[in-house]
Protein backbone atom coordinates (compact mmCIF):
# COMPACT_ATOMS: atom_id res chain seq x y z
CA UNK A 1 0.00 0.00 0.00
CA UNK A 2 2.87 2.23 -0.21
CA UNK A 3 1.66 4.62 -3.12
CA UNK A 4 -1.90 4.65 -1.41
CA UNK A 5 0.01 5.82 1.22
CA UNK A 6 2.24 7.87 -0.25
CA UNK A 7 -0.81 9.60 -1.89
CA UNK A 8 -2.81 10.74 0.86
CA UNK A 9 0.10 12.32 2.50
CA UNK A 10 0.93 14.26 -0.94
CA UNK A 11 -3.08 15.65 -0.92
CA UNK A 12 -2.14 17.40 2.94
CA UNK A 13 0.77 18.60 1.65
CA UNK A 14 3.28 16.29 2.52
CA UNK A 15 6.35 14.96 0.96
CA UNK A 16 6.49 11.18 0.94
CA UNK A 17 10.17 9.58 0.74
CA UNK A 18 8.79 5.79 0.13
CA UNK A 19 11.41 3.24 1.72
CA UNK A 20 10.10 -0.66 1.30
CA UNK A 21 11.04 -2.30 4.32
CA UNK A 22 10.04 -6.10 3.55
CA UNK A 23 8.71 -8.15 0.72
CA UNK A 24 6.12 -10.88 0.85
CA UNK A 25 7.66 -14.25 -0.90
CA UNK A 26 5.52 -16.46 -1.68
CA UNK A 27 5.90 -20.45 -1.03
CA UNK A 28 5.18 -22.92 -3.58
CA UNK A 29 1.84 -24.54 -3.99
CA UNK A 30 3.35 -28.51 -3.24
CA UNK A 31 3.57 -26.89 0.51
CA UNK A 32 -0.38 -26.51 0.87
CA UNK A 33 -1.38 -29.79 -0.66
CA UNK A 34 -2.05 -31.51 2.47
CA UNK A 35 -4.20 -28.82 4.02
CA UNK A 36 -5.76 -28.65 0.47
CA UNK A 37 -6.29 -32.56 0.74
CA UNK A 38 -7.14 -32.60 4.03
CA UNK A 39 -10.35 -29.69 2.88
CA UNK A 40 -11.44 -31.91 0.44
CA UNK A 41 -11.97 -34.62 2.21
CA UNK A 42 -14.09 -33.51 4.84
CA UNK A 43 -11.32 -33.76 7.87
CA UNK A 44 -11.16 -30.50 8.56
CA UNK A 45 -13.62 -28.63 11.36
CA UNK A 46 -12.13 -24.77 10.94
CA UNK A 47 -10.06 -23.02 9.14
CA UNK A 48 -8.43 -19.74 10.09
CA UNK A 49 -7.26 -16.94 7.83
CA UNK A 50 -5.37 -14.41 8.91
CA UNK A 51 -4.91 -12.09 6.19
CA UNK A 52 -6.23 -10.92 3.07
CA UNK A 53 -3.14 -12.00 1.33
CA UNK A 54 -2.77 -15.37 3.20
CA UNK A 55 -6.65 -16.39 1.50
CA UNK A 56 -6.16 -15.13 -1.39
CA UNK A 57 -2.87 -17.02 -1.79
CA UNK A 58 -4.33 -19.99 -0.45
CA UNK A 59 -7.19 -20.03 -2.77
CA UNK A 60 -4.63 -19.18 -5.93
CA UNK A 61 -2.36 -21.98 -4.76
CA UNK A 62 -5.26 -24.67 -4.43
CA UNK A 63 -5.89 -23.27 -8.34
CA UNK A 64 -2.46 -23.79 -9.21
CA UNK A 65 -2.61 -27.99 -7.33
CA UNK A 66 -5.80 -28.25 -9.62
CA UNK A 67 -8.44 -27.66 -7.01
CA UNK A 68 -9.71 -24.08 -7.34
CA UNK A 69 -13.73 -24.89 -7.58
CA UNK A 70 -13.56 -27.96 -5.00
CA UNK A 71 -11.41 -25.55 -2.50
CA UNK A 72 -14.23 -23.05 -2.45
CA UNK A 73 -16.86 -25.78 -2.47
CA UNK A 74 -15.20 -26.94 0.78
CA UNK A 75 -14.67 -24.02 2.10
CA UNK A 76 -17.85 -23.32 2.46
CA UNK A 77 -18.76 -26.24 3.94
CA UNK A 78 -16.44 -25.47 6.75
CA UNK A 79 -16.40 -22.84 9.47
CA UNK A 80 -14.04 -20.08 8.35
CA UNK A 81 -12.53 -18.02 11.25
CA UNK A 82 -11.23 -14.61 9.96
CA UNK A 83 -8.79 -11.96 11.96
CA UNK A 84 -9.63 -8.95 10.23
CA UNK A 85 -11.96 -6.93 7.07
CA UNK A 86 -9.08 -8.21 4.71
CA UNK A 87 -9.62 -11.77 4.30
CA UNK A 88 -13.27 -11.76 4.94
CA UNK A 89 -13.38 -9.53 2.09
CA UNK A 90 -11.17 -11.85 0.31
CA UNK A 91 -13.83 -14.90 0.64
CA UNK A 92 -17.22 -13.10 0.73
CA UNK A 93 -15.67 -12.53 -3.34
CA UNK A 94 -15.45 -15.96 -3.79
CA UNK A 95 -18.94 -16.88 -1.86
CA UNK A 96 -17.27 -18.28 1.14
CA UNK A 97 -19.09 -17.46 4.15
CA UNK A 98 -17.45 -16.28 8.01
CA UNK A 99 -18.32 -17.61 10.97
CA UNK A 100 -16.20 -14.93 13.34
CA UNK A 101 -14.53 -12.17 12.52
CA UNK A 102 -12.47 -10.87 15.76
CA UNK A 103 -13.52 -7.54 16.62
CA UNK A 104 -11.10 -4.20 16.19
CA UNK A 105 -8.05 -3.68 16.19
CA UNK A 106 -8.26 -7.05 14.81
CA UNK A 107 -5.22 -8.27 16.33
CA UNK A 108 -4.55 -12.08 17.20
CA UNK A 109 -5.48 -11.31 21.16
CA UNK A 110 -8.67 -9.76 19.85
CA UNK A 111 -9.50 -12.94 18.30
CA UNK A 112 -8.37 -15.20 20.89
CA UNK A 113 -10.80 -12.76 23.07
CA UNK A 114 -13.43 -13.71 20.85
CA UNK A 115 -13.22 -17.34 21.10
CA UNK A 116 -13.01 -17.32 24.23
CA UNK A 117 -17.17 -16.40 24.29
CA UNK A 118 -18.02 -19.32 21.25
CA UNK A 119 -19.20 -23.02 22.12
CA UNK A 120 -17.33 -24.69 20.18
CA UNK A 121 -15.39 -27.93 21.08
CA UNK A 122 -11.99 -27.85 19.20
CA UNK A 123 -11.26 -31.26 21.21
CA UNK A 124 -9.93 -34.06 18.74
CA UNK A 125 -10.67 -31.56 15.65
CA UNK A 126 -8.22 -30.51 12.68
CA UNK A 127 -7.77 -27.15 12.74
CA UNK A 128 -6.24 -25.16 9.65
CA UNK A 129 -4.21 -21.94 11.12
CA UNK A 130 -3.06 -19.78 8.43
CA UNK A 131 0.56 -17.96 9.79
CA UNK A 132 1.01 -14.69 7.94
CA UNK A 133 5.25 -13.66 7.62
CA UNK A 134 5.90 -15.41 11.19
CA UNK A 135 4.62 -17.94 13.22
CA UNK A 136 1.79 -16.52 15.39
CA UNK A 137 2.43 -19.23 18.33
CA UNK A 138 -0.24 -17.88 20.99
CA UNK A 139 -3.02 -19.08 18.88
CA UNK A 140 -1.48 -22.43 18.13
CA UNK A 141 -1.09 -22.81 21.40
CA UNK A 142 -4.79 -21.83 22.39
CA UNK A 143 -5.88 -24.15 20.03
CA UNK A 144 -3.61 -27.36 21.19
CA UNK A 145 -4.34 -26.68 25.03
CA UNK A 146 -8.15 -26.94 23.45
CA UNK A 147 -7.31 -30.30 22.33
CA UNK A 148 -7.16 -29.47 18.56
CA UNK A 149 -4.89 -31.24 16.19
CA UNK A 150 -3.24 -27.80 14.38
CA UNK A 151 -2.39 -28.02 10.70
CA UNK A 152 -0.26 -24.72 9.78
CA UNK A 153 0.20 -23.32 6.96
CA UNK A 154 2.51 -20.26 5.11
CA UNK A 155 1.29 -19.53 2.06
CA UNK A 156 4.08 -16.90 2.12
CA UNK A 157 6.71 -15.45 4.38
CA UNK A 158 8.65 -12.28 5.15
CA UNK A 159 11.79 -11.13 3.88
CA UNK A 160 13.95 -8.00 3.43
CA UNK A 161 13.38 -6.18 -0.12
CA UNK A 162 15.99 -7.45 -2.75
CA UNK A 163 16.77 -4.02 -3.15
CA UNK A 164 17.87 -2.36 0.37
CA UNK A 165 19.03 0.88 -0.65
CA UNK A 166 16.05 2.71 -0.39
CA UNK A 167 15.92 1.29 3.19
CA UNK A 168 19.80 2.59 3.95
CA UNK A 169 19.00 5.88 2.56
CA UNK A 170 15.71 6.29 5.03
CA UNK A 171 17.42 5.46 7.79
CA UNK A 172 20.75 8.12 7.05
CA UNK A 173 17.91 10.68 6.05
CA UNK A 174 16.42 10.11 9.66
CA UNK A 175 19.67 10.21 11.51
CA UNK A 176 20.51 13.05 10.08
CA UNK A 177 17.27 14.75 11.16
CA UNK A 178 15.89 15.27 7.83
CA UNK A 179 12.62 14.31 8.22
CA UNK A 180 9.79 15.34 10.02
CA UNK A 181 7.99 12.63 10.67
CA UNK A 182 8.54 8.18 9.79
CA UNK A 183 4.95 6.02 9.71
CA UNK A 184 4.77 2.42 10.39
CA UNK A 185 2.36 0.48 8.97
CA UNK A 186 3.65 -3.35 9.93
CA UNK A 187 5.59 -5.23 12.60
CA UNK A 188 8.05 -6.38 10.28
CA UNK A 189 9.06 -2.59 9.09
CA UNK A 190 10.03 -2.24 12.23
CA UNK A 191 11.98 -5.30 12.78
CA UNK A 192 13.70 -4.78 8.99
CA UNK A 193 14.62 -1.09 9.55
CA UNK A 194 16.33 -1.83 13.11
CA UNK A 195 17.77 -4.78 11.34
CA UNK A 196 19.52 -2.98 8.86
CA UNK A 197 20.23 0.06 11.26
CA UNK A 198 22.33 -2.58 13.22
CA UNK A 199 24.14 -3.91 9.89
CA UNK A 200 25.10 0.31 9.04
CA UNK A 201 26.14 0.15 12.97
CA UNK A 202 23.53 3.19 13.63
CA UNK A 203 21.25 1.70 15.92
CA UNK A 204 21.92 4.24 18.48
CA UNK A 205 21.51 6.83 16.52
CA UNK A 206 18.35 5.40 14.86
CA UNK A 207 16.87 5.04 18.45
CA UNK A 208 17.75 8.53 19.43
CA UNK A 209 16.33 10.11 16.53
CA UNK A 210 13.14 8.38 16.96
CA UNK A 211 12.78 9.32 20.33
CA UNK A 212 13.52 12.93 20.26
CA UNK A 213 13.61 13.95 16.66
CA UNK A 214 11.27 12.64 14.41
CA UNK A 215 7.50 12.07 14.70
CA UNK A 216 6.73 8.28 14.79
CA UNK A 217 3.29 7.08 13.36
CA UNK A 218 1.92 3.64 14.19
CA UNK A 219 -0.61 2.08 12.69
CA UNK A 220 -2.21 -0.11 15.08
CA UNK A 221 -1.01 -2.11 18.24
CA UNK A 222 1.34 -4.62 16.87
CA UNK A 223 3.22 -1.92 15.07
CA UNK A 224 3.17 -0.12 18.02
CA UNK A 225 4.34 -2.99 20.40
CA UNK A 226 7.22 -3.60 18.46
CA UNK A 227 8.47 -0.25 18.57
CA UNK A 228 8.24 -0.46 21.99
CA UNK A 229 9.96 -3.68 22.22
CA UNK A 230 12.96 -1.63 21.01
CA UNK A 231 12.57 1.29 23.25
CA UNK A 232 10.62 3.74 20.76
CA UNK A 233 7.20 5.07 21.99
CA UNK A 234 5.03 6.55 18.88
CA UNK A 235 3.69 10.08 19.30
CA UNK A 236 0.80 8.89 16.78
CA UNK A 237 -1.35 6.06 16.89
CA UNK A 238 -4.60 6.53 15.43
CA UNK A 239 -7.88 4.68 16.74
CA UNK A 240 -8.68 2.79 13.70
CA UNK A 241 -5.96 0.33 11.69
CA UNK A 242 -6.85 2.30 8.27
CA UNK A 243 -4.21 4.63 6.17
CA UNK A 244 -6.62 7.38 6.11
CA UNK A 245 -6.72 7.28 10.01
CA UNK A 246 -3.04 7.14 10.16
CA UNK A 247 -2.36 10.37 8.08
CA UNK A 248 -5.11 12.24 9.68
CA UNK A 249 -4.02 11.72 13.15
CA UNK A 250 -0.51 12.14 12.07
CA UNK A 251 -1.81 15.70 10.39
CA UNK A 252 -3.80 16.83 13.53
CA UNK A 253 -0.56 15.98 15.47
CA UNK A 254 1.28 18.23 13.51
CA UNK A 255 -1.51 21.01 13.95
CA UNK A 256 -2.11 20.81 17.93
CA UNK A 257 1.71 21.08 18.17
CA UNK A 258 2.05 23.70 15.95
CA UNK A 259 -1.33 25.73 17.92
CA UNK A 260 0.51 24.63 20.87
CA UNK A 261 -2.10 21.98 21.94
CA UNK A 262 0.95 19.37 22.45
CA UNK A 263 4.04 19.47 22.95
CA UNK A 264 6.83 18.94 20.37
CA UNK A 265 7.44 15.09 21.33
CA UNK A 266 4.45 14.21 23.49
CA UNK A 267 3.93 10.09 23.61
CA UNK A 268 1.18 10.85 26.22
CA UNK A 269 -1.58 10.46 23.41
Amino acid sequence: MAQELAALITRRGGHPILAPALQEVLEEPASIRPAVEALLKGDVFAVFFLTGVGARTFIEMAEALGFGEEILTSLRKTMVICRGPKPVAVLHSRGVPVTLTAPEPHTVEALLSALEDCPWDFRGKVVLLQHYGERKEDLTVWLEARGARVQEISPYRWALPRDLEPLRRAIQILVAGEADAVCFTSRPQVVHLFQVAGELNLLDQLKDALSNHVVVAALGPVCTRALEERGVKPHVVPEHGKLGHLVVTLERFFRERQEGVVKKWDTSR
